[in-house]
């Protein structure tokens, strides 16, 4: 029996720079030769490239996709970024939360009765993540090659410091249930609740995976 994934979910995310870096030396399944990264506007696609020629060229091997957003993050006291600011100190954005100039005066005003433009939160800076958000169709995409990407997936999880990852798979005719948390892999297993034939109409949510529990 071929491995595979039934289900999955994601809300990973993951700065771009930091996906780019972990492809630089990646630990690759057997089956993945290597991966092509592309980018298209703000959405990043990392593609198998299978290691034997039995798939043909025209086949479309699987791939990992995510939507590329721009946060912005600041520099704390020891020397490391986060996306909440720190504490604000007096004579920036002190006092209550107006969007003033900080002055405590008030919003000041140009010859034209517009405001001036907002002075930008120092030690702060914008950058970009990668993220795998969405169900398997929309993170895990085509067949060929899917489960040894699922495997680059679950790598890529447990590099992550936010998000978490999901999934029911196939292994050697057994399922298997993963669970990533915060780059973190956690304890899982499958829990049948519920029996969709017993009423009518009867959908499951698999969005969450409610199947898989700690």
């Amino acid at each position: 029996m071929t491995s595979r994934v039934f289900r999955l979910h994601s809300t990973l995310e993951l700065l771009l720079e930091d996906v780019h870096e972990y492809f630089e030396d990646p630990d690759l399944p057997v089956d993945i030769a290597d991966v092509e990264i592309t980018r298209r506007n703000n959405t990043l696609i990392v593609s198998a490239v299978a290691a034997e020629d039995n798939i043909s060229k025209y086949t479309p091997t699987a791939q990992l996709k995510a939507s590329v957003t721009e946060n912005r993050v600041y520099e704390h006291d020891d020397g490391t970024w986060h996306e909440e600011p720190p504490e604000t100190e007096p004579g920036f954005g002190g006092g209550s939360s107006s969007s003033g100039s900080g002055s405590g005066s008030g919003p000041q005003w140009g010859a034209f009765g517009e405001q001036e433009e907002e002075e930008e939160p120092p030690n702060s800076k914008l950058v970009e993540y990668a993220c795998f958000k969405g169900d398997r169709e929309t993170v895990l995409q085509n067949t060929a090659l899917q489960y040894p990407m699922f495997e680059v997936l679950c790598g890529l999880a447990k590099t992550a410091d936010k998000g978490s990852l999901t999934a029911i798979a196939a292994v050697d005719d057994e399922l298997k249930a993963v669970r990533i948390v915060d780059g973190e892999e956690r304890t899982a297993q499958i829990k049948v609740v519920e029996d969709p034939t017993e009423k009518d109409n009867c959908t499951v949510n698999w969005r969450d995976n409610k199947f898989i529990s700690s």
